[in-house]
Parts: structure tokens; C-alpha cells; sequence
């Protein structure tokens, strides 16, 4: 099998200060999301992943060539026009199966389905309250798609799309985006739920597949959520610090310094870092940041970033200096 990993395309999501950082290796609760990620590609046979890149092309291929232990191919969408027009760039090099993921969310889930059905594809999704914010998945009764309707303002589903896929007919796919491509764009965009609508219309059967848990790392908030979840699920890590009171979970990495501060909850700080005189909550912080008398909450620093005498919420870029 083949995974297709999309970092590109019209409509995907980066934080405001994160554009020379490709958004797969922004970091949560200490590790890329990328990473993340591919702790669960781990459990099944791969042969090639194949990343569909835009701009940061070079940075993506230095960081993920060899990392993961699988041929790496890497390949510049040029044109953003969407989740199909992305897609469809791995074509000429797909020789199997393959596996998609979108990688701005971490998700909890036994991708091992794929070896135990002969369905023609997996959509998996995740039961929300929320679904008017979301494409959501319909099924019949025996649990396979019969469409996706983007952010229904009616209950007729409450599972959202998360952006894992999985095609075993990989030729009604590309039937699929061909038609999706000829066809007029969907707000501006071409998107890959329409070549799977166009799938299941001409009788191929896609499973719903659940998945345990799903993290979305799309915007500042979603992503503070994520970390705090990974956080309580055991990433969570602190030393000792004499005269630091901490409200946990927090993640602080090796190399830190903190003193006369109040940290927590939902932190993570990482290497190199100095915080004195502070308070931080809900924020993730970069490496080798300066803080002093400053009280920060749902913040995200990059690296090298100096904040002094602030107080409130955050959201800038490395090597940037805050002061009030």
C-alpha cells in the first residue's frame, strides 16, 4: 500500500505566524504533528509515501526523508485548487492501494481495518456534537457512505469527516476526480469528498470506519485542545523545580529553566526556554523563548521569541520581542 499525504491545497489550514513553518511540523505536546501521525502508518505494510507539498517543498522533504523508514516521494502542487486537484498529482506513481491523510489533525484509530474488508474504500469519521461545523458523513444501515454534506444546518449526521481515507479501487477514483475536475469547482475548489460521492454513484461501497479519538491542529484553539488531550493521555512530563507551582497536565522539556513562576495548566515548554516571574496557562511555547514578568494565556511562541512585562494572549512568529 501506498499513503498519499496531502500539505497542500486550497482551503488547508495554518496558524497566522506559522507561514515559513509547513503545518505538518508545527508541534504539539512536544513532537510534529506529523509524527503524530505516522505512529499509526506504523501498523500496517508500506511501500511509498508520497507527499503532495506546496511552497515549503524543500523544508518538508529534509525533515521527512528518512525520518519514518519508507521511500519518500515528493511532489509541489503549484496550483491550489483543492483536496482532488492535490491528490490527483500522485497518480502516474500509484501502483496500489492507497491510504490518504490529511495531517492537520492527530487521530486515535485501527487502520488494521483495511486488512480485514473488501470494501472498495474506508472513510473514517468521528461522532461530534457540533456537526454543523463540519462535512459529515451519511450511512446506511449497514455502515457504508451514502454521501457527505458540508456543515448540514439539519442533524442528518453527527460524523464528521476527519480526513483519513483509504481506497483499495484506486481506478473508480481516478474515474472519480476526473469527473470532480470537469466539473464546475465547489467554492472555488475542487474537492476529493466529490470524487467519492461520484464513487458510491456508480455502485462502489465505502465503509465508515469510527475512530477513537481525533485531535483537530488547524487553529490556534483546536490546537491548545489537542495538546492538553495528548498531554492527559501520557505525554505529559516535568522535573523538579524549587519554587514553581504547577497546575498539570504540562509537558516541560529537558533544558528548561523556570523560577518564581506559575506554570499550567495545559503547557508545554520546550528546550532552551527561560521563564521568570511568570505565569503561563493554556499555551504552547517554542525553543529557547525568553520570559519575564509576563502573564501569558492560550498563547503559542515560536522559537526565540522574548516576551517581557505582557499580560494576555499571544500568537507570534520565531525570533519575534514582546514588551509592554
Amino acid at each position: 500500500m501506498q499513503v498519499i499525504i496531502p500539505l497542500a491545497g486550497k482551503g488547508t489550514r495554518v496558524r497566522p505566524h506559522s507561514h515559513l513553518i509547513p503545518k505538518p511540523m508545527l508541534k504539539v505536546a512536544g513532537r510534529p504533528v506529523m509524527d503524530w501521525v505516522m505512529d499509526r502508518v506504523k501498523e500496517l505494510d508500506v511501500s511509498e509515501l508520497i507527499f503532495i507539498t506546496g511552497h515549503l517543498k524543500e523544508q518538508v522533504e529534509a525533515y521527512a526523508t528518512g525520518r519514518y523508514g519508507y521511500p519518500c516521494r515528493f511532489i509541489e502542487q503549484r496550483v491550489q485548487d483543492g483536496t482532488a486537484g492535490a491528490v490527483n498529482l500522485a497518480r502516474p506513481y500509484v501502483k496500489e492501494p492507497i491510504l490518504i491523510i490529511f495531517v492537520d489533525t492527530v487521530f486515535e484509530a485501527d487502520l488494521t481495518v483495511i486488512n480485514r474488508t473488501d470494501a472498495d474504500g474506508i472513510i473514517w469519521a468521528k461522532e461530534v456534537e457540533d456537526y454543523q461545523r463540519f462535512g459529515v458523513v451519511v450511512t446506511d444501515a449497514r455502515g457504508y457512505m451514502t454521501k457527505i454534506v458540508e456543515k448540514p444546518s439539519e442533524p442528518i449526521s453527527r460524523l464528521a469527516n476527519i480526513g483519513l481515507y483509504y481506497i483499495r479501487d484506486v481506478a473508480a477514483l481516478w474515474g472519480g476526480i476526473d469527473h470532480t475536475l470537469a466539473s464546475p469547482t465547489n467554492k472555488g475548489e475542487y474537492y476529493l469528498t466529490d470524487a467519492f460521492q461520484w464513487m458510491i454513484e456508480h455502485g462502489k461501497k465505502i465503509l465508515t470506519a469510527e475512530v477513537g479519538g481525533w485531535y483537530d491542529c488547524g487553529k490556534l484553539d483546536t490546537f491548545l485542545e489537542t495538546n492538553e488531550a495528548l498531554l492527559r493521555k501520557g505525554a505529559a512530563r516535568r522535573g523538579a523545580f524549587p519554587g514553581v507551582a504547577f497546575v498539570d497536565p504540562v509537558l516541560i522539556e529537558d533544558g528548561v529553566s523556570i523560577a518564581r513562576s506559575t506554570i499550567g495548566p495545559n503547557v508545554t515548554i520546550e528546550t532552551g526556554t527561560a521563564v521568570v516571574d511568570s505565569t503561563v496557562a493554556h499555551s504552547l511555547v517554542g525553543r529557547n523563548c525568553r520570559i519575564t514578568g509576563a502573564k501569558l494565556t492560550h498563547s503559542m511562541l515560536g522559537d526565540r521569541v522574548t516576551v517581557s512585562g505582557f499580560t494576555g494572549r499571544l500568537s507570534v512568529a520565531d525570533d519575534s520581542d514582546v514588551s509592554s
